[in-house]
């Protein structure tokens, strides 16, 4: 039975290093067969995402090719997919390393209980986070609610080291069919913004890890200090590679602590803001709920406005607020938008413009390469006010103040918006270039009045915060 093959299932976890199902798949001596289904569940993702997506597919199937194997392609349901191949190929059993968002975690189950049904083995591993989200619990046997206590859990909890690359996959004796990745058309929806991001993106393992060194060769020991300045190069670019699994959350972790070990200035931050995503995976599990809902449920009763034309001007960059603008622009031609950044566009729409976050939250979801179903969700639930370790409504960003605290001489500013400067950057005007065709903009048209005026924005806000605690 040692012929017989095992089908690992590849989703979030593009990686061969401290991959915990590859290594374990390899060490039973079995044949194996890497498949990635583009299911409805995948095929549901935002533009973006789905664009990177592809990208990061192209790069881990020659990285199973240079250790012997390669990467078989297949559209359709997850279950009826797994199950004809491994009838193709006598496989007699399915890995894959888990998910924890509902819609995956359902379809994860329905997977498991199908093929068992058949008579084959369904494994599940870990490998996304640190800890496995259930691991983590308070002295009453519950989950974490607030960061603060969640952190001070897990910063001395042992983790166990990264794993290490295989030096070779055994193949299946027969290939099966696959499909062209090519036909899957990814990248459709991104339109002409795709050669506009690709010029920013970061793919697969190699350069993932490159990235991670370079990151506490130098920029780590300004990190603390710098985080929040968007102009400075200071953080690690690692969001889009934890997304698809391209490094492990527990190398990066053991680097950090090395790190930190060796007196780096901004380790200490840069773990804290990594046990943050932990932090986020952690509630998701949890609470479900909190990616489709108020997570505090008083405030269902909350004034927010649906969408509107105000929210279409967020969406493009055309608020008025310099600071908010070159953010959304920001996205637009990098994939990425700085936290600090993130923040003061969502409680610039969720606040300012009293809008409902899941608006924002969709946005978010089609146009970030880094989209991560739990950080968005906490992070747009944080700033509105609504959801676990908020901040209180009643603190509002003002995006003026905000500039002249972490934008001080304009140049991040300047950087995306075009209108602020008489000779644009290349990256002010990359954004014209990715820009729908149908929002009619132009670098050469003059930059707009503010939607609202930031005095009027935040006493409705208030104003509304008030009528919902009488």
């Amino acid at each position: 039975m040692s012929e017989a093959p095992l089908i690992l299932w590849f989703r979030r976890d593009l990686r061969l290093a401290d991959n915990p199902m590859l290594a374990e798949a390899v060490a039973s001596g079995r044949p194996l067969l890497p498949v990635f289904i583009l299911d409805p569940e995948t095929e549901a993702l935002g533009a973006a995402p789905k664009w990177r997506l592809g990208l990061g597919l192209e790069v881990f199937a020659r990285a199973l090719e240079a250790v012997g194997s390669r990467l078989v392609l297949r559209r359709g349901p997850a279950l009826q997919v797994l199950a004809d191949l491994a009838a193709e190929v006598g496989a007699v059993g399915v890995r894959w390393g888990r998910l924890y968002e509902r819609g995956w975690r359902a379809r994860d189950e329905g997977v498991k209980a199908g093929l068992k049904a058949r008579g084959l083995e369904a494994v599940s591993h870990p490998g996304h986070t640190i800890h496995e989200p259930w691991e983590v619990e308070t002295g009453q046997g519950g989950f974490y609610r607030v960061y603060t206590p969640f952190w001070r859990a897990v910063r001395d909890r042992p983790v166990g080291g990264p794993l290490p690359t295989p030096k070779e996959v055994r193949p299946v004796s027969v290939w099966p069919a696959s499909d062209r990745l090519e036909d899957w058309r990814l990248g459709q929806a991104m339109v002409r913004g795709a050669g506009v991001v690709a010029r920013h993106v970061g793919v697969g393992e190699a350069v993932a890890r490159a990235r991670l060194a370079g990151f506490l060769d130098g920029p780590v020991d300004r990190y603390a200090a710098l985080r929040d300045v968007p102009a400075e190069a200071v953080t690690s670019g690692l969001s889009e590679n934890l997304t698809y699994g391209e490094i492990s959350a527990r190398t990066v972790w053991h680097a950090g602590m090395r790190a930190l070990d060796e007196g780096r200035a901004g380790a200490a931050k840069f773990l804290q803001e990594l046990v943050w995503r932990e932090f986020a995976w952690h509630l998701l599990h949890h609470t479900p709920e909190i990616a489709l809902r108020n997570w505090r449920g008083e405030w269902d009763a909350f004034p927010w406005r649906g969408d509107s034309p105000e929210a279409e001007l967020w969406r493009r960059g055309m608020t008025g607020e310099p600071f908010v603008d070159a953010a959304m622009r920001e996205m637009f031609v990098t994939g990425t938008m700085h936290n600090r950044a993130r923040m003061i566009a969502a409680s610039y729409l969720t606040k300012h413009l009293l809008t409902d976050w899941r608006v924002g939250q969709a946005w978010f979801e089609d146009c970030l390469i880094d989209w991560d179903p739990a950080a968005n969700a906490l992070g747009w639930q944080w700033v509105a006010g609504s959801g676990p370790d908020a901040a209180p409504y009643f603190r509002i960003f003002n995006p003026a103040t905000q500039a002249g605290k972490f934008d001080a001489d304009s140049v991040y500013r300047r950087r995306f918006v075009a209108e602020l400067s008489r000779d644009p950057g290349a990256e002010a005007l990359a954004f014209f270039e990715a820009a729908p065709r149908s929002w009619g903009l132009s670098p050469r048209q003059r930059y707009p009045a503010a939607v609202v005026s930031l005095v009027a924005g935040r006493e409705r806000a208030l104003a509304a915060y008030g009528q919902r605690n009488k």
